[in-house]
């Protein structure tokens, strides 16, 4: 059976809405809970492709929300363990200027061991859809799953301002739903701020 644009984008749409059902009621529950709190932030991301066959380079303005776990999934987790959703805009830079958008879920886990008064670093790994307003030969669809991990640190320089940087592996390519799959991978940096 082969799977339009249109269909693709509704499949997964209702994924990403089911998956998101949980993050309303965690938020719902919160005022109640005095567990980790909710957090939110805004970020600058800076990418450049790696393989692919073209030299890609972008920048993303990213919103974010961070979440206890445990308050989403409503399992046993690790206390260092959070749920992160993201959702991203921006144009590629080069070879010319093209939109792209993304929707992000992530497992993030702060390491505690390597924590200080200053840093609080973390790993993180999660998936997501992509548009882009360009495909590289050989790339079959526009909207793709985008795949990323990454490391990164909380700055902390006092409470009320609190900063990080991260860096990510970020791939792009429509999981075979398409016979033409050529992906793109790309490094990326970002530097956030808390609100």
């Amino acid at each position: 059976m082969k799977t339009g644009p249109f269909n693709l984008m509704a499949i997964i749409s209702l994924v990403l809405v089911s998956l998101l059902i949980p993050v309303g009621e965690a938020l719902a529950e919160e005022k109640a809970d005095t567990g980790e709190p909710t957090r939110f932030g805004v970020a600058m991301t800076g990418g450049k492709s790696y393989t692919g066959g073209a030299d890609i380079s972008f920048g993303l303005l990213t919103g974010f929300a961070i979440f206890d776990y445990e308050k989403i999934w409503h399992h046993r987790a690790p206390e260092a363990l959070r749920f992160k959703v993201e959702v991203s805009a921006g144009s590629t830079m080069h070879p010319d200027h093209r939109f792209m958008g993304s929707a992000n879920m992530f497992a993030l886990y702060y390491i505690r061991g390597l924590e200080t008064q200053l840093l609080r670093p973390y790993v993180e790994g999660g998936i997501g859809v992509i548009y882009t307003d360009f495909k590289v030969e050989g790339q079959g669809l526009r909207l793709n799953f985008n795949p990323q991990i990454g490391i990164g640190t909380d700055l902390k320089f006092n409470p009320k301002r609190e900063f990080f940087f991260a860096t990510r592996l970020h791939h792009v390519s429509n999981g075979g739903l398409n016979h033409e799959n050529k992906g793109i991978n790309s490094v990326t940096v970002m530097l956030g701020y808390y609100f």
